[in-house]
């Protein structure tokens, strides 16, 4: 493990990208699960070895080939699945019978379907949150876990994402985030998104995914990627426009729609559940790689988590937001996999 170290260190250090290379995914289908719902799956790596499960952040990012990068083929038997609503996943930004526990059975109907007896768990930013609350009603089926920007889901979180984090750090994106919505609707943020993204008309939940992955994406990372965005105005998308607009925002209405369908509805847990319930987790080995300067899932939350764990390894990274893909970030998150790995070949 300590040349596996050296040379992420030295990758990184050259400004090298530390993932593994790209590779195709050697099997792929559609799993049925409650109706209307059919979960998009796939395997790439080791047909043979330690199976770990990728969970999405969210929700509603749904995954993509970079994502198998985070693990060493010859070792892993790499599974991937769209969550429900999400990515290849049917039907699109479906928010019916979609709850966290509803997720949790998808995992263990995948787990069985793939005949997987146990696994490991990578999850980041909502991923984490499903990550833990599928761990603590099915400790016996994980073998270890690494985690990212912890997220419990709780109503002070949903705050800081709607009123916390903008005007404090990112105003300029928080002016075009609430003055997307006419003066009058300003009351109530999320209230006011979900009934836009709900609305079937792309005219209208066209516009307001935009508006909303915009500024989730403008507070996502310590260096931000792209210029801060600009509002679309108020009911932009004329009716000749709107299937062009419904195109154009499929990928961003699902993550948009879905984060908001679970904020308004608290996760779909009790108050304080995840944090209650941690005690289940047992010997279950975590690693947790927080950004410090994480501003969407602020480090407070992951600190918190790390204290209440058995066996704990939290990492903090010292120059970076939230996104997965920042430099310090992918190399903890490659170095705790392969840290994992170590472990289990022992």
């Amino acid at each position: 493990m300590n040349k596996d170290r050296a040379r992420l260190a030295s990758a990184a250090d050259a400004g090298e990208d530390v993932l593994f290379p790209p590779i195709e995914a050697r099997a792929c289908g559609h799993l049925a699960v409650s109706r209307p719902h059919r979960l998009y799956w796939e395997e790439s790596g080791n047909p043979n070895g330690v199976p770990v499960v990728f969970l999405h952040g969210g929700p509603g990012g749904g995954c993509g080939p970079a994502f198998r990068r985070f693990f060493d083929p010859s070792f892993w038997r790499i599974i991937l699945f769209d969550q429900r609503g999400a990515g290849r996943s049917t039907p699109f930004a479906d928010v019916t019978d979609n709850t966290t526990q509803h997720l949790i059975d998808d995992i263990e109907a995948l787990r069985a379907y793939l005949e997987v007896d146990r696994w490991a768990v990578f999850g980041g930013s909502w991923g984490s949150t499903l990550a833990l609350a599928y761990a603590q009603v099915h400790p016996q089926r994980v073998v270890g876990m690494v985690l990212r920007g912890i997220f419990l889901c709780t109503d002070p979180e949903i705050d800081w994402f709607l009123h916390g984090m903008g005007p404090q750090f990112f105003p300029e994106a928080y002016r075009a985030f609430t003055g997307f919505l006419p003066a009058e609707e300003r009351g109530d943020l999320l209230g006011s998104y979900y009934a836009r993204l709900t609305d079937p008309d792309p005219a209208v939940h066209g516009p307001a995914a935009r508006s909303w992955s915009g500024f989730e994406e403008a507070c996502s990372r310590l260096i931000p990627s792209r210029a801060p965005m600009q509002p679309p105005p108020a009911g932009a998308a004329s009716p000749r426009s709107a299937e062009r607009a419904g195109r154009i925002t499929e990928p961003t209405l699902a993550l948009a729609r879905l984060e908001a369908h679970y904020m308004v509805n608290r996760g779909f847990m009790d108050a304080g559940q995840l944090m209650d319930n941690m005690h289940r987790l047992g010997d279950i080995p975590v690693t947790i790689v927080q950004g410090r300067y994480d501003m969407v899932c602020p480090i407070g939350t992951a600190d918190a988590v790390a204290q209440t764990l058995k066996r704990p390894r939290y990492v903090i990274v010292p120059d970076a937001g939230h996104s997965a893909l920042e430099p310090g970030t992918r190399r903890a998150l490659l170095e705790a996999m392969q840290d994992l790995k170590g472990s289990l070949a022992r």
